[in-house]
């Protein structure tokens, strides 16, 4: 069982309201005389926001699974311009759901966070500077999804039956390190892309590799995200020049929503059992699944692509699945 330091329900819920009101305050300053317009005028993006927030701050799988069909049918949003307002509202959603998540006591992997974090750190930055400009977007979306697909299959039989979790990972030597490194390049590059990515690719190892429980693999992604967002929306900010007038908008129109519906989500993900949150996730893969089915062009490159992540994502998750913390063969992987 996970304590909680919280004595009260009320509690994490009146701290997110003082972190929700000091936000406030500061987009009031931030947004100009006329702040309510942002959401007058993109109103589609708020509602949005509201679903996904609460999804982003209670899943490891954020809340791309709503927001992608809606930006990308229903409000023609470029893929480049998603990723950035993905990474700004990250970085606030996600850092507050970071926050709750800390004062609640929640048990998290901070070992865990540490190592993936400074991978994600150097992932986010390549990717951010030098590869989303030269990699087609479908592509690279079609991909992810197979990938998240994958996991999904292999998480679903992983449940099948009761099976052993830990709350805490079985080793942390080396090889753990730098594997944790390597998941967290491999996640901060994926963010880098598409606005997301090193919550879900971290939480699929910690959980087929590690075993670990979901109810803690679930807020460490959270504050990983909120993490390598921070990093990604400081990079478009300073570095990359492209946080636009139109994405900017769209940001302070999220603000209000996001700052609210993460911290709930973070709460409610701690008192769902850890088979719900299995199935939630499992449901939102699905989603997220069928809508890029959907809406993504299907052309050879994105069938090809999305095939052979598929294919490789599947045998790695598999190996995974099989391994059950087997010291071994994690050995030989890391020094293969």
């Amino acid at each position: 069982m996970i304590d909680k330091t919280s004595s009260s329900s009320w509690k994490p819920l009146g701290f997110s309201a003082i972190i929700a009101i000091i936000v406030w305050l500061l987009w009031f300053k931030l947004a100009g005389p006329f702040p309510l317009a942002y959401i007058q005028n993109h109103w589609e993006i708020s509602l949005t926001m509201v679903f996904g927030s609460l999804i982003a701050g209670a899943t490891s799988e954020g809340g791309g699974a709503v927001a992608f069909p809606v930006f990308t049918k229903l409000l023609h949003i470029s893929p480049q311009e998603a990723t950035v307002f993905s990474l700004a509202i990250q970085s606030v959603g996600m850092t507050a759901a970071s926050l709750v998540i800390i004062y609640m006591g929640i048990q998290v992997e901070w070992r865990v966070i540490r190592c993936a974090s400074l991978g994600g750190v150097l992932g986010i930055t390549l990717s951010s500077i030098l590869l989303a400009p030269l990699l087609p977007s479908p592509v690279l979306k079609m991909s992810f999804t197979a990938m998240v697909a994958s996991f999904a299959i292999t998480l679903f039989a992983l449940n099948r039956t009761q099976r052993l979790c830990y709350n805490r990972l079985p080793n942390f030597r080396i090889p753990e390190r730098i594997l944790l490194f390597m998941v967290g390049f491999t996640g901060g590059i994926m963010s880098g892309l598409v606005g997301n990515g090193i919550d879900i690719i971290t939480f699929s190892v910690m959980v087929l590799l590690w075993h670990l429980n979901e109810k803690i693999a679930t807020p460490t992604s959270v504050i990983l995200m909120a993490i390598n967002a921070l990093v990604g929306f400081a990079l478009h900010l300073f570095i990359i020049g492209d946080f636009t007038p139109k994405v900017y908008a769209y940001w302070q129109a999220a603000i209000p929503v996001v700052v609210v519906g993460a911290p709930l989500g973070a709460i409610l993900c701690s008192y769902l059992s850890r088979m719900t949150i299995v199935r939630i996730l499992i449901t939102l893969i699905a989603v997220e699944f069928i809508s890029s089915l959907l809406l993504i062009p299907l052309t050879m490159a994105v069938i090809t692509s999305g095939l052979i992540t598929f294919l490789v994502f599947s045998g790695l998750y598999y190996w995974m699945y099989r391994t059950h913390c087997d010291r071994k063969s994690f050995d030989r992987l890391c020094t293969s």
